[in-house]
């Protein structure tokens, strides 16, 4: 098999908990989303391909005439976990569309490509406050889930500062 991007994040969550397709969906959109997203379009066939690689085994978990297929980490997909995990390499790649904007707006008049500036502080601030609603008080994370939720926390807040400084420094120089 070679694995994908998704390969990881599945593998991962599954190694906290069995979870069914849908349960790995909101786990990513309520952990990890803010740095790395996955669609069902692409949750749904890793799955197979996974339970077909012998890395997870899924189960029937039916609740009423619901279908709902519950999966599980294998001993394989554990060490290909952890071979990932030990893994030397470190690829950062960055998608940013309201960047990718940024870098185009040359061709709009000045306020219309500052109100670009301002969404994409407004999207920093609304990334700070949903992050920070999902502290629920309940106690403390694992240490390293704690840690990039202290990433994400500080990422945003530089995001929303450095909109702020840009704004006022082309304001200056307009």
């Amino acid at each position: 098999m070679a694995p994908k991007a998704v390969t990881w994040a599945v593998l991962g969550l599954l190694a906290q908990r069995p979870r069914s397709g849908y349960e790995i969906k909101q786990a990513v959109d309520r952990t990890i989303r803010h740095f790395w997203a996955a669609s069902y379009g692409q949750i749904y066939p890793e799955l197979r391909q996974l339970e077909a690689a012998g890395w997870i085994e899924g189960a029937d978990g039916s609740r009423g005439a619901r279908s709902r297929r519950v999966y599980t980490i294998t001993p394989e997909g554990q060490r290909e976990l952890r071979g990932w995990l030990y893994g030397r390499e470190t690829h950062i790649e960055l998608r940013d569309e309201s960047l990718l904007r940024l870098f185009f707006a040359d061709v709009l008049p000045s306020e219309h490509a500052l109100g670009l500036l301002a969404a994409r502080r407004e999207g920093y601030r609304a990334m700070l406050e949903h992050l920070r609603s999902l502290d629920d008080g309940t106690g403390p994370d694992p240490t390293f889930v704690d840690l990039v939720y202290r990433w994400g926390l500080d990422y945003c807040e530089w995001g929303v500062e450095w909109c702020d400084r840009q704004q006022r420094r082309l304001r200056r120089a307009a």
